[in-house]
């Protein structure tokens, strides 16, 4: 098959400027080429970046992009006028079209609309209804894939799928030892829950954790999807006192992948409202043995086992931040607990791996094709 994977208008690929979706098909147009594809995938440019070259047997062509804006409504024209760039570069003998983009699926109409593949990244606000002439959208959590069926008429849901999300990078063995250290890794947004994880930090007994450290790697600026200086200047102002360090981003992959295994908990506390359709980073930690807190959305119920392989606690309550401060003091507190949870944890690869989640989009992909015609 020829495969195109048209990328948003805001960041690279390779993923050099962070960012979950771009890092997953970046990895995902690397396994189609081992499978015996042909890739192109067209991504924004980036001065540390060829416009166009042949990586590992993928072909990527740069267009100009743009910084994430302030405005939704600029959001939106600009991904508008990167979409009418995009696919002009698509081949006409193209198979498949793959893309996260809001607009590139409204303008590819006719034969080459019926090649597209959607794939859903967060959760849908009525745009699902302008994408029933595609060929496929794909939801990549449970939670996505029934809201896209709700937004759809019924007649249209065999182009419906599910394929999870996959743990990005192939598991690195690395001659480090687990520490006292809780870690978050994400975007430094106020639909995250930070503010959360540093209160239910501060309210564990002194005890135990002046000898923990909480690390909270992310980027804060808007144009990287954070909430700006000012709300990292009042993060820092509630963390006053505590142990903890803000790392700023984290892009290079096997720097990232040292405080995934220096760290025993992994928090991710996402609030309602977040957006978050299937979180990277928590299976992410979890390869490597990092036990991960999360909140009760839908989006963490494919791959997140309730005491099981990790924990989860209720973003609704009015008391959530004494709530995951007992978890944290529980699993800071039980070492042989902690280990036990971590080793299963260490499991999501089986089922989530990129060779496996790259397999279930091949098979996909031959179905929207026999589909077709």
């Amino acid at each position: 098959m020829k495969i195109v994977i048209i990328q948003g208008a805001f960041l690279p690929v390779p993923p050099i400027r962070g960012g979950a979706v771009e890092k997953i098909w970046y990895k995902m147009g690397q396994e189609f080429v081992k499978l015996g594809h042909e890739v192109i995938h067209i991504g924004r440019s980036h001065p540390e970046l060829a416009e166009s070259e042949l990586v590992n047997g993928a072909r990527y062509i740069r267009i100009k992009g743009y910084d994430i804006p302030f405005s939704l409504l600029k959001l939106k024209w600009l991904d508008l006028l990167y979409s009418f760039h995009a696919i002009r570069h698509i081949p006409k003998d193209t198979d498949i079209i793959v893309t996260n983009t809001f607009w590139s699926p409204v303008l590819l109409r006719g034969n080459l609309g019926k090649r597209v593949y959607v794939s859903v990244e967060r959760l849908p606000k009525g745009q699902m209804r302008f994408y029933k002439h595609v060929g496929t959208i794909r939801g990549c959590s449970p939670l996505i894939f029934n809201l896209i069926k709700k937004e759809i008429n019924p007649k249209f849901d065999s182009k419906v799928s599910y394929i999870p999300n996959p743990v990005p990078f192939d598991v690195k063995e690395f001659n480090s030892e687990k520490k006292k250290i809780i870690l978050f890794v994400g975007r430094l947004n106020k639909e995250k829950g930070l503010e959360i994880l540093i209160d239910a930090f501060n309210k564990l007994d002194r005890s135990i954790s002046t000898s923990w450290l909480l690390n909270i790697v992310g980027p804060h600026e808007v144009k990287d999807g954070g909430s700006g200086d000012n709300y990292l200047a009042y993060l820092k102002q509630i963390s006053q006192s505590l142990n903890i360090n803000f790392i700023g981003p984290v892009f290079n992959e096997d720097e990232l992948i040292k405080y995934y295994i220096e760290s025993k908990i992994f928090c991710y506390p996402a609030q309602n409202g977040s957006g978050d359709a299937a979180p990277v980073a928590p299976r992410e930690a979890m390869a490597y043995g990092c036990v991960p807190i999360v909140s009760k959305l839908e989006c963490f119920n494919d791959f997140i086992n309730n005491g099981v392989n990790g924990f989860q606690f209720d973003q609704g309550s009015k008391q959530q931040s004494a709530e995951l401060s007992g978890i944290l003091f529980q699993l800071m507190s039980n070492e042989i607990e902690t280990e036990v949870i971590s080793n299963q944890a260490k499991l999501i690869v089986q089922d989530y791996s990129s060779p496996v989640i790259a397999s279930l989009f091949i098979d996909d992909f031959k179905k929207q094709i026999k589909r077709n015609g």
